[in-house]
């Protein structure tokens, strides 16, 4: 089955002027790294092309179809001189106001695509800039990629994930002691929903998804009545179980990883995503607890996190304040993550000599 990029054009390729209308040259701007990325994924990918636009009152007095037409065919000219041409195009010339069924969100003008066999939907996606845009993903049953004004590098993400794939995964763990539930996306923006039941061990987590730069979600509810080992012991194994499976097949990831200070503390953690698990730890605590968890607890965190994802840790912290010290430690876990799961697409192959990891 065909799959299909619907893509955007104002904010998406082209800057949208102020007043949402581009009707000269003097406002064509395009987006930046749009016209490269688009050469990349018509060069190494298989999907159909298809420009789904709004254009609000084209052909009526306010906005001539005189004035849009030669910006266009400008557009799409240069695109063309790229490699890159479209499918379809599709726009769709009414006024919110109107309710047309073929204006985005709504699907009036894909629905060929929708209702045919021959297009695989669900692994197709909408690059787009508006929450117009992805509500009309939602609605077609297909994916949004969002292109972001003020990030310059956004569609630098987009290509990436449309030619590897999304690295998201969500598994849950449920034993007679514990049920945990996690999901996260590597190519996130560091949202995070942490419940565990205890409060340092959430904010030591959201470390992770924050500086790593990962979408994290993790809701654990455990025997605390007993106390506090299995519930930490579990979380760090399904997290562990969630970051090999979205890893996937490692394709492309720079596999290694980092250290950083935290006030009086120098903290490292180096990694490896090399297939073979093994933990070196080298940081000593002098307190018996920080907040509600258990110091005996960090070594046995990372070990069930390392057995877990398959994963190399050397994890090394010096300096006098306890709460600095394993707080620096998941700093740098979060950012030694963020570089080891760095996906360059353009030499997209398994970072081993031997072929496998």
């Amino acid at each position: 089955m065909k799959r299909i990029l619907f893509i955007d054009r104002d904010g998406t390729i082209i800057r949208e002027p102020e007043d949402e209308q581009i009707d000269s040259f003097e406002k064509l701007q395009f987006v930046p790294r749009a016209i490269s990325n688009l050469v990349f994924l018509r060069q190494h990918t298989d999907y159909l092309f298809v420009m789904v636009s709004n254009q609000d009152g084209l052909g009526t007095e306010a906005f001539p179809e005189n004035t849009f037409w030669p910006v266009q065919n400008f557009i799409l000219d240069t695109l063309k001189g790229e490699g890159v041409e479209f499918d379809e195009i599709l726009i769709d010339p009414h006024f919110p106001q109107d309710n047309a069924p073929t204006r985005k969100p709504n699907t009036g003008l894909v629905e060929k695509y929708m209702n045919s066999e021959e297009y695989d939907i669900q692994n197709s996606y909408v690059i787009g800039d508006r929450e117009t845009d992805r509500q009309f993903a939602e609605n077609i049953g297909c994916k949004f990629l969002q292109v972001s004004p003020t990030t310059p590098d956004s569609w630098d993400k987009i290509a990436e994930i449309a030619y590897g794939g999304e690295r998201k995964a969500e598994l849950r763990r449920t034993t007679k002691e514990t049920d945990i539930y996690v999901s996260l996306d590597l190519d996130g923006n560091g949202h995070c929903d942490i419940q565990t039941g205890l409060g340092f061990f959430d904010h030591m987590l959201e470390q992770i998804g924050k500086h790593g730069m990962i979408d994290l979600t993790i809701h654990a509810k455990g025997d605390l009545h007993v106390d506090e080992h299995h519930t930490i012991e579990d979380t760090a194994l399904t997290l562990g179980e969630c970051l090999l499976k979205a890893l996937g097949d490692k394709r492309g990831i720079e596999r290694y990883g980092y250290c950083l200070p935290m006030d009086d503390c120098l903290c490292s953690v180096a990694l490896d995503f090399g297939g073979r698990p093994w933990l070196v730890w080298d940081a000593v605590f002098l307190r018996e607890k920080i907040g509600d968890m258990p110091t005996e607890m960090f070594l046995h965190f990372f070990k069930s996190l390392s057995d877990a994802a398959k994963m190399n840790l050397n994890i090394k912290a010096e300096g006098g304040n306890e709460h600095h010290k394993i707080e620096g430690i998941f700093k740098a876990l979060a950012r030694s993550l963020k570089m080891a799961v760095r996906r360059d697409v353009y030499h997209y192959e398994l970072p081993s000599t031997k072929g496998a990891l």
